[in-house]
């Protein structure tokens, strides 16, 4: 058992805790959060960034998803936490577990701030009967974790109109005609992402993404923004100025919304803190509505579409040039795969406009791409050997605009099942980027084109297919995305239209053996209109090759083979320009076109 974890329970006997409940989020709900608020990595050892940690005096258990089971497995491992598969049978819900493990009359611990409040009501819902009490100005782990990280405040900086397209004003007004249209005095809002897609602003206080700790609250007359002055330069506190946006103190701002009596709250209950909720005045009317800006940015505007093209031509030709290395040096030189990792960022610093990666490279040799979100270490690593399969799963922010990109090459010879199963990833990529679909349709419409060549050879990948991804922002943008199954948070039934922005990334992951997973990020475009609508199509953005030379063509019908041909042909028509001499012979080696064998 992990120190921490008793050291966890000996705090919970203090506050007389029978239970105490810890999430991965910060104070504003992010899916990826700094070092000082990692503490199920503290307490569990555990470090995907996707997991709930349940504490009793008795027992503990890790609720994280099907990307993160071979991880959790192994880094749980004589921690003293159960892995508790979510989504599998036989696994119960948080909610059922707290109750089973909650003695009548009983107390739950949690940090308010950092539990949302959906989540917690989801929760006091189900242990009604059981006549709880609620201890959520707690943040447990704080008493003992030794040298914790500090927050970050790192300065932000200006995106420029030429890049987003739409200016802070032209924002503002658009918020607040949602506003008024849903009745609303004030609007509070939690979310990084939004409150710098608002503002025109990018940060740098969490790693691989662009946003800086704040909260924001958007009056019919006024604008103001809680933060630390140490992200504000002189340059942007005068454009803030500018553009009269008052700024206070983080502090400042639970005491303000405090003092929105006799108001019209609109704030996104699931995005905001138990604690946000709870300081609301009761003589105010909570208004529960997702964030209308995060609706708003989902959809790209024309400048941002222009950009990212522009983007993705740039991280295509790093990509292909990391290609063109691993392919020159596997078996010569030796690679590992921190090797990997440090050389496609060095390809990407080489791209003008380039900030830094949109996540942390996954580059996983063999076994270690059986687990979806995989990354190496420094002095935890495998040798890349010149035989079987390498993935790479990277991105980058630009000022252009966001990419994610994962493409998997063979080292060597490949075994007959690795080759098959690559050829399928392959043909559900090019199989989803080429429907036509009615607008209105969702992601829960289009996933089988990517799934029905796994299902009908009985396969499966444990993962969405398609995720909305930001605009120099966060690499995962909700609402938009593709999967088969609906999972209530990831609002899967919110309807494409164009401008939307989102991944195809089929995979399929043997534990022991390999991983394969084919990415490409795609634009929703108009298509063609008739009496039955507008149709809506995806144009693929992202920009290198998908090797050809392991492919069982066999298996790939006359359309399949159509389809990866029209895209390796232009992708060499976009790269082509960047390239010369041998590599440039390569390119059009990697990119000519397949036949049916």
């Amino acid at each position: 058992m992990r120190k921490q974890l008793t050291q966890l329970r000996g705090a919970m006997q203090q506050e007389k805790m029978d239970v105490y409940l810890i999430t991965m989020e910060d104070d504003h709900q992010s899916e990826y959060v700094s070092a000082h608020f990692k503490e199920i990595a503290q307490i569990s050892g555990f470090t995907g960034s996707a997991g709930t940690l349940v504490v009793t005096n008795d027992h503990a258990g890790l609720w994280t998803d099907g990307r993160y089971f071979v991880q959790a497995e192994a880094q749980l491992k004589d921690s003293g936490v159960a892995l508790m598969k979510m989504g599998m049978e036989g696994t119960p819900s948080i909610e059922d577990y707290i109750f089973e493990n909650m003695p009548q009359n009983g107390k739950l611990g949690f940090n308010g701030k950092c539990v949302s409040y959906t989540g917690v009501r989801s929760i006091l819902k189900k242990l009604k009967s059981k006549n709880i009490s609620v201890i959520y100005q707690k943040d447990l782990p704080d008493l003992f974790w030794e040298n914790r990280p500090a927050k970050p405040c790192e300065p932000c900086f200006i995106l420029e109109e030429k890049y987003s397209g739409r200016s802070l004003q032209d924002k503002v007004c658009a918020v607040r005609e949602k506003m008024a249209q849903a009745d609303a005095d004030s609007h509070i809002i939690t979310t990084l992402d939004d409150i710098g897609w608002i503002l025109n602003l990018r940060g740098n206080d969490v790693r691989c993404n662009p946003v800086f700790s704040s909260f924001l609250i958007i009056k019919k007359d006024a604008i103001t923004l809680y933060t630390d002055k140490g992200h504000l330069t002189e340059k942007v506190s005068g454009y803030l100025a500018q553009n009269k946006v008052l700024v206070k103190s983080e502090e400042e701002f639970y005491l303000d919304v405090s003092a929105l009596t006799n108001q019209a709250v609109l704030i996104e209950e699931a995005k905001a803190g138990y604690s946000v909720i709870k300081t609301i005045p009761e003589s105010s009317e909570i208004i529960n509505q997702i964030t209308p800006s995060s609706l708003m940015k989902c959809y790209k505007n024309e400048v941002e579409m222009e950009n990212l093209k522009k983007a993705h031509i740039k991280d295509g030709v790093a990509v292909t040039k990391f290609m063109y290395w691993l392919k020159h040096n596997i078996g010569k030189t030796p690679i590992n795969e921190w090797d990997a990792a440090l050389k496609i960022e060095e390809l990407r610093k080489e791209q003008e406009g380039f900030i830094e990666d949109s996540f942390t490279t996954i580059a996983a040799y063999g076994p270690n791409a059986a687990m979806c979100h995989y990354a190496p270490k420094e002095d935890q690593h495998l040798d890349l050997q010149p035989k079987g399969l390498f993935l790479l799963d990277s991105g980058g922010h630009y000022y252009e605009g966001t990419t994610d990109i994962t493409r998997t090459w063979s080292c060597g010879p490949c075994t007959e099942e690795e080759k098959l199963h690559y050829t399928y990833c392959v043909m559900s990529n090019m199989r989803l980027s080429d429907v036509c679909f009615l607008k209105g349709s969702s992601g829960l419409t289009l996933d089988y084109a990517a799934r029905e060549i796994f299902w009908k050879n009985h396969l499966d990948f444990n993962h969405g297919t398609g995720h909305g991804v930001g605009y120099a922002l966060n690499v995962h943008e909700r609402p938009v995305g593709i999967r088969y199954k609906i999972v209530p948070e990831r609002m899967d039934s919110y309807p494409l239209d164009e401008g939307a922005f989102l991944s195809n990334e089929p995979g399929l992951y043997i534990a022991g053996s390999h991983g394969i997973r084919i990415e490409n990020l795609m634009m929703c475009k108009n298509d063609f209109k008739n009496e039955y609508g507008q149709f809506l199509r995806f144009e693929t953005y992202t920009m290198s090759p998908i090797e050809t030379e392991i492919l069982k063509t066999d298996v790939m019908s006359d359309r399949d083979i159509e389809l990866l041909n029209r895209y390796n042909s232009e992708v060499y028509d976009n790269l082509s320009p960047y390239f010369s001499g041998d590599e440039l012979e390569w390119l059009k080696e990697v990119c000519r076109p397949v036949a049916k064998s």
